[in-house]
């Protein structure tokens, strides 16, 4: 089994360099490049620096000489992002080879190892010096702007305004140092590198290149090690020594792209047929299954992924919670985790990240719980879905799972000063304090305390609620660790189902769907759209790469039988910007190192009586407040502020509180989704700011925001500096998916009545049935038509019920007087006893505190009047059918290039960071 290696999951629109860039001139080659130093990393230093071409070069808009220097830790590597991101760029890594440095150009289409380059880019080293101790390296790289990797290209030719690399070190040493395909292990330290682009152009470019004799290398051709396979090795999570909290990583093996090979012995499905088949098991599957299975149809609900809540026999933990039917999933402060170590959880295949466990989103996130903004439904949505026809739905889901803004069981905020001195900031400057979810329509400013889906210190939402109710059943089944490859189809119906294995336990072959049954896919926007494309539904250049790639050249759906839909079009996201406001009273805690080392005083706290610190979500978010802001083309867009205590853009974290603005409901910039030939998805067409009204909207914003706090001494906007325009600060703030996203994708399969077989804009219909099928549906965020004004993940629950009426209407195509059979559940995991460890509480059954005087952790604890109180989450039933043997996890190494990721800090220029993300 080869090892699996990975690049690490921080982001790669992180906080970069402190110091200015400035020309640094090489005394032996006189060759002058923008530099910058990094002097944080490890104990240690690191230079980076470029030089590019004459603006009026001719042929040389793809190349630079670069320059990268620095400690040599122990034998380790360097890497640089060519397009800032460590999914969709060209990446090249470096290290030691005795008295020469090894280079290799790479490529990763997802959150795995990336891959050996095979296109044309090519490096001439101009000078290199390795000693034991430290390493120069310059180079000239040729074709590196842009790429081409198995059909997916990109560009990032250099431009007006700044050119943003990425740069990543790892300090332990690769497999075979003498090896350019060599494997090897995740980052220790990683950023990015910005440079202004009129100060990197130098005049006597073409001489010094003239000088180096040795020839260019080409980029390897043999093939890379392939991704590691899903052998796993135990459940053990590490963490890399030194690692510092703001880039903690931990060690761990991610679940690679099935391979289109033959099955596996012993993995073929059952032999049963289902009326309803749910492909997903996230905000929409999990309540479509649970409705349905309800209403006594016969379902199988099937997730990529392996267990996530200890409920459900997940076992990726961190040593303190060993003995307890807790996982990292469970408790609330450990929700950024996902961000230092996303390995075995991120889909491998989506150059965003999106949540391959069950639970999806729903699992891995900050757990925002809001209730809809009427508006959201009635500007976005159809006849039938306005907010009055979603009124019952969304009251059964708040029903099901209440919210809570203290989610402490001693009904106490922890670390409230930042909370208090932003609000107190707005409230001085005229914005109105809100309960969010008591007026959900109050969204104009307006600022709330956050409300979660946690109960009883636990995170609770559709894991905990709808899909205990399902697994009670005789009539339900879930498989995990199975992916879908796509449905089988005969025209117009959907008959079955092709499964891949995707991790232990998983399935391989066909599903039959029962005749008259129905297929729905709510495998989320980069899933869905991949199932679709696929099964031969989707834009003809989409579906023609599908039919080209070389696993399902021979499985495509005749072109005669595509279905020519616009999946992948219409794609939005929230657009981020990210502001910092220095708060000399806000009290930073460091959620990422009590992953590994909790403050002993609030473990006891959590594991005890579930209270503290633990209970809230990273990184201490709070406020969120709203702005309208009416554009010149008379739409009113909705902007969302999110505030969390940490730093970014360069600075630190104490006393300062970084401010995510998203731009929401009512923007009209859309992207592209689409497919590659290897069969991963990207994000080909960024949906952010191509409209004058959008960008004015963001600029407004910030400049409302900075306006608003200057009222109040002692709070104080820094970035951007007052010396700024705000104008100036959007128009140099990147574009791209890494530095914008604040990954609520949405829209892909929009619904609506303007079929797209004739030429219009939507997927599915009002009925979420997917155009020209007769029994395949689409349920989740993809059938949005636009964005909403909160995170949505409520939203898409509560569009899961009320699809579920709407389908279950609909004219019986054999499913409904079908008779019900018992069906055997698949073998997947263990849910816990009823019994805890002694001295550990177990999942939802703690005792209430019953003083004032409970200990508190460091920190100052507000009490506060208690939200609406959450109700005791469910345990698994006992039924024996339902008893399912644990999965183990997959382990191994993590990816090394940072990622988009809640409070991950950004660069100096243009930060990012996502606390309380979804």
């Amino acid at each position: 089994m080869r090892a699996s290696t990975f690049f690490s999951a921080a982001s790669f629109i992180t906080a970069a360099l402190a110091q200015t860039p400035a020309p640094y001139t090489d005394a032996s080659t006189g060759i002058t490049v923008l530099s910058a130093a990094v002097d944080t990393v490890g104990t240690g230093s690191l230079q980076i620096g470029l030089a590019l071409p004459p603006a009026d070069a001719v042929g040389q808009e793809a190349e630079f000489i670069g320059r990268v220097a620095g400690t040599n830790p122990s034998g380790g590597w360097t890497g640089v992002s060519f397009g800032g991101a460590m999914t969709s760029s060209l990446l090249l890594v470096m290290w030691p080879n005795g008295d020469k440095m090894t280079t290799s150009f790479r490529f990763a289409t997802g959150y795995v190892l990336p891959e050996v380059y095979t296109g044309n880019a090519t490096i001439t080293v101009l000078k290199q010096t390795v000693t034991p101790d430290n390493f120069e390296f310059i180079y000239r790289c040729q074709n590196c702007w842009q790429w081409d990797f198995n059909g997916e290209t990109g560009s990032r030719i250099p431009a007006a305004g700044a050119q943003v690399l990425g740069w990543a070190q790892g300090t332990t040493p690769p497999s075979d140092p003498t090896d350019p395909s060599a494997t090897f292990t995740q980052h220790a330290y990683a950023n990015l590198f910005g440079v202004e682009v009129a100060g990197s152009r130098q005049a006597k470019y073409n001489d010094w290149i003239s000088a180096a004799a040795p020839a260019p290398t080409a980029a390897p051709t043999s093939s890379a090690a392939p991704a590691p396979t899903a052998t796993p090795t135990g459940s053990g999570i590490s963490r890399v020594p030194g690692t510092p909290s703001s880039s903690a990583v931990a060690s761990s093996s991610a679940a690679p792209v099935p391979s289109a090979s033959a099955c596996a012995p012993g993995s073929a499905p059952p032999n049963n047929t289902y009326d309803y088949i749910v492909v997903g098991g996230g905000a929409g599957g999990i309540p479509m299954a649970a409705k349905l299975s309800e209403a006594g149809k016969s379902v199988l609900l099937i997730e990529r992924g392996p267990p996530s809540s200890g409920r459900w026999g997940g076992t990726m933990r961190p040593e303190w919670l060993q003995g307890t039917n807790l996982t990292r999933f469970d408790v609330p402060g450990l929700c950024n985790e996902i961000w230092a170590d996303s390995a075995g959880i991120a889909c491998p295949d989506a150059s965003a990240m999106a949540g391959c466990v069950l639970g999806g989103g729903t699992a891995v996130n900050a757990a925002l719980w809001w209730k809809a903004n009427p508006t959201d439904f009635d500007y976005n949505f159809p006849e039938g879905w306005k907010s009055a026809d979603m009124e019952e739905s969304i009251g059964r889901v708040f029903e099901k799972i209440p919210w809570t803004d203290r989610p402490s069981r001693d009904g106490k905020l922890y670390l409230p000063q930042g909370y208090n001195a932003l609000s107190g900031a707005l409230e001085k400057a005229g914005w109105t304090s809100v309960t969010a979810n008591d007026q959900p329509g109050e969204k104009h400013r307006t600022y709330s305390h956050t409300p979660y889906m946690y109960s009883n210190g636990e995170r609770n939402g559709p894991m905990a609620t709808y899909l205990v109710e399902a697994d009670a059943r005789d009539n339900f089944a879930l498989w995990m660790n199975t992916t879908v490859a796509r449905v089988t189809r005969s025209g117009s119906t959907v008959t079955g189902l092709d499964v891949e294995a995707f991790g232990q336990g998983g399935h391989c072959g066909h599903v039959n769907l029962k005749p008259g049954g129905r297929v729905i896919l709510s495998a989320g926007v980069f899933g869905t759209s991949k199932i679709l494309m696929r099964s031969g539904i989707g834009p003809a250049d989409q579906l023609k790469v599908v039919a080209a790639s070389s696993s399902d050249k021979s499985k495509m759906i005749a072109e005669t039988e595509w279905i020519e839909l616009p999946v992948g079009q219409n794609l939005d996201d929230h657009t981020n910007t990210d502001t910092v406001v220095r708060v000399p009273s806000s009290v930073f805690y460091d959620w990422y190192g009590a992953f590994d080392a909790p403050i002993p005083a609030d473990k006891d706290l959590y594991l005890n009586s579930r209270t503290g610190p633990l209970t809230q979500s990273a990184p201490n978010i709070g406020p969120v407040f709203w702005e309208e802001i009416e554009g010149a083309d008379g739409i009113k867009r909705q902007l969302q502020w999110t505030a969390r205590v940490e730093g970014s853009a360069g600075l630190g974290n104490n006393g300062t509180m970084t401010i995510s603005q998203y731009l929401g409901r009512g923007a009209t910039s859309r992207g592209r989704l689409t497919i590659t030939p290897g069969l991963t998805m990207t994000v080909s067409d960024v949906p952010y700011l191509k409209t004058d009204e959008d960008k004015a909207a963001v600029i407004q914003g910030i400049k409302n925001l900075r306006a608003a706090l200057a009222q109040t001494p002692g709070v104080q906007l820094i970035y951007p500096s007052s010396n700024i325009t705000v104008e100036s600060f959007v128009e140099n703030y990147p574009v791209t998916a890494g530095s914008r996203s604040a990954n609520h994708w949405m829209g892909t399969a929009k619904m609506g009545t303007d079929s797209g077989l004739s030429g219009g804009s939507a997927v599915v219909d009002l009925d979420t049935k997917v155009y020209g099928t007769d029994n395949l549906f689409v349920v989740d965020a993809s059938v949005f038509p636009g964005m909403v004004s909160t995170n949505p993940s409520a939203l898409i629950i509560a569009v899961s019920e009320r699809a579920s009426e709407r389908i279950l209407a609909l004219p019986a195509g054999g499913s409904s007087n079908s008779t019900l059979p018992t069906l055997p559940v698949s073998p997947i995991a263990t849910p816990p006893t009823d019994s805890a460890p002694t001295g550990v509480f177990p999942t939802g059954a703690l005792p209430v505190p019953t003083s004032a005087a409970d200990p508190v952790p460091s920190g100052t604890a507000a009490p506060v009047p208690s939200a609406p109180a959450s109700s005791t989450v469910p345990k698994v039933p006992s039924r024996s059918s339902t008893r399912r043997p644990a999965l183990p996890r997959p382990t191994g190494k993590r990816p090394f290039w940072p990622r988009p990721g809640e409070g991950r800090p950004r660069w100096p220029a243009y930060p990012r960071g996502k606390g309380g993300r979804d």
